[in-house]
């Protein structure tokens, strides 16, 4: 049976370092760091996940500042968003939460973020730097980053690793593969379109499971152990349960867990290491203005 991943419990150990970090912060400087999010429109899961990041903040001693824009909002609103907690001295890192409304020019808004404040890694800049060999951008985006934290609190083995990604967003599937490979991984990136896709997985000494499908990814893909991190986070209806639905993730646990040497949690694996690592750029961006 698989070592499960526990990412609730590494995020806990991570920020209260991070708690104790901040608190030297503030001692030294005479204020706290900030992070700012700006939130367009009424998506569910957006507005949880800002809940949970302004609730996490506190938690570790850091200041929060949300603009919450309504969904019929204009491009140049978003805009002024934006460049106002790039002007903030409180605010050292800035969250634009995606999904953008759909006539948003999202590329323009997330080229907006002032690099030192990037924070979640989406500046076109800071991506390019991630995808060059030999270059290392200002902060990398928050989830990948958590994926490779827990492959490395699992002691994965990463570097001449066959590892396999499925997904290509932007947010996760693209740049944890780069991430892998400035790692020295061998990195195959699977999506819809790929042919074969369960003979790939087999192969894999490492899945990363980010294609947004409930249970998708079958115990019988993969080769006996993997190391499997599931990104996913699927709403599924299930009457036995008392709210009436359950979340699960891109892989199917129950087949899966007794092939694989490690499975993260779902929920509780990549979801609070999300948040950690964006506490830990935040952190770092405070850190870095200050000393300018």
């Amino acid at each position: 049976m698989a070592h499960i991943i526990d990412g609730q419990a590494i995020a806990r150990k991570m920020q209260a370092k991070i708690a104790e970090d901040v608190a030297v912060f503030k001692a030294h400087y005479g204020y706290a760091p900030g992070l700012g999010v700006v939130m367009a429109g009424d998506n569910a899961a957006s507005q949880m996940y800002v809940r949970m990041k302004r609730r996490a903040c506190g938690e570790v001693g850091m200041e929060s500042f949300a603009t919450l824009i309504d969904a019929n909002t204009s491009q140049a609103e978003v805009e002024i968003a934006v460049k106002a907690l790039n002007d903030n001295p409180a605010v050292h890192g800035i969250l634009i939460q995606l999904p953008l409304p759909p006539h948003i020019d999202e590329e323009k808004v997330l080229g907006l973020v002032s690099l030192d404040k990037d924070v979640d890694g989406f500046h076109p800049v800071n991506i390019g730097a991630l995808a060059m060999k030999g270059r290392e951008p200002n902060f990398a985006p928050a989830t990948p980053s958590g994926c490779m934290v827990l492959l490395q609190e699992v002691g994965a083995k990463i570097s001449g690793a066959n590892a396999v990604v499925i997904g290509r967003s932007n947010i996760v599937g693209l740049p944890v593969a780069m991430l892998l490979l400035k790692a020295n991984a061998t990195v195959t990136i699977c999506h819809s379109r790929t042919a074969d896709l369960p003979g790939l997985v087999r192969q894999a000494d490492i899945v990363i499971a980010a294609i947004g499908q409930p249970e998708f990814v079958k115990g019988s893909w993969l080769k006996p152990g993997a190391i499997v991190i599931d990104v996913g986070t699927n709403k599924v209806d299930d009457a036995s349960t008392e709210k009436g639905y359950r979340y699960v993730g891109d892989v199917e646990f129950a087949s899966a867990e007794p092939v694989a040497a490690a499975i993260s949690k779902v929920p509780g694996g990549v979801g609070p290491m999300t948040i950690t690592m964006l506490l830990q750029n935040t952190l770092l961006a405070a850190q870095r203005l200050a000393a300018k």
